[in-house]
């Protein structure tokens, strides 16, 4: 009888396509445009001594701006600030949006109809939710105070947004409030995507949905949960306008992103702004360059 060799598995196959790059052409091109060119400039004048009013006459300064950066404690503020509210947010908005996305996921009547509410404060404008909470939270004629002192829970006005403390955490809970429904969409799309075997078979053999949850959702749900927690830790280190639109612009609860616009445009200081901008375009590049190192390894290993 002929022994059969093992089988060699076909190699793939890595030749140039030309076809796909030029199918890609005209969306590189636009983003090269639209994004690649301010991106360089932005990196450019973080070298240089630019101000507002003269960007055509500068002069090459090397690492100074970085160094100034370096030394600023506003800077530090604004970056611990920024930590601070992507760390406690980003876990919030994961717990709370998978406890959301389990209730969407079950039948009920109504269900398409709370699935589109649900998505409601994700829709609105940032800058328009965010002036929203600062009527309401304001602590002279805003109604959570008012709600507050009605139900006996304070006795007092507590200044959520004037005091500089209470001001991050305002920011917190608004961003959570906004923000869930977007990690709620994105956990439901994988938990729609699991095998509805694993269920069924649970629900024959009576065990509880604690033991179901810690068992089989979450373990077959952690891609889905790690990939939705980094592109919102992402998000979250960008954040702007939902921070100046509460803080007033205020230093003591300047993200980077607002400590990088007010040296921009209130202080006219193209280099030193721009390169604070750069700093945090490489602290989102770093932790963007890991994620995919990380997926790719595991896609390795699944091959």
């Amino acid at each position: 009888m002929m022994k059969l060799g093992p089988i060699k598995k076909k190699k793939k196959s890595k030749r140039f396509c030309w076809s796909n790059w030029l199918f890609l052409a005209p969306c590189l091109i636009v983003i090269m445009l639209c994004a690649g060119w301010p991106l360089l400039r932005t990196v450019f004048f973080s070298f240089t001594d630019a101000t507002l009013d003269n960007l055509r006459q500068t002069n090459f300064v090397g690492m100074d701006n970085f160094i100034a950066l370096a030394k600023d404690g506003d800077w530090w503020r604004a970056v611990q600030n920024t930590f601070l509210i992507a760390l406690i947010s980003v876990p919030l908005e994961t717990i709370l949006g998978m406890i959301v996305a389990l209730i969407l996921h079950r039948n009920f009547r109504g269900r398409g109809w709370m699935r589109a509410i649900v998505l409601i404060p994700w829709t609105i404008p940032t800058i328009v939710s965010a002036r929203m909470w600062a009527w309401m939270l304001n602590d002279v004629y805003g109604i959570v105070n008012e709600l507050l002192m009605k139900f006996s829970i304070i006795d007092a006005p507590i200044p959520w947004i004037a005091s500089n403390s209470l001001s991050v955490v305002s920011i917190i809970l608004v961003d959570v409030w906004k923000t869930t429904p977007y990690m709620a969409l994105l956990l439901l799309a994988g938990l729609q995507s699991l095998p509805r075997d694993c269920f069924e078979a649970a629900e024959v053999d009576s065990i509880p949905f604690s033991k179901t949850l810690v068992k089989i959702i979450l373990p077959l749900m952690k891609p889905t949960i790690i990939v939705a927690m980094i592109f919102r830790t992402l998000d979250a280190l960008r954040i702007f306008d939902l921070v100046y639109v509460l803080s007033n612009g205020n230093s003591a609860n300047a993200t980077m992103s607002v400590y990088a616009r007010k040296h921009l445009v209130d202080y006219a200081d193209v280099g030193y702004g721009s390169a604070a901008a750069t700093t945090l375009l490489f602290f989102v590049l770093f932790l963007g360059i890991i994620y995919v190192m990380l997926n790719r390894k595991k896609m390795q290993d699944l091959d």
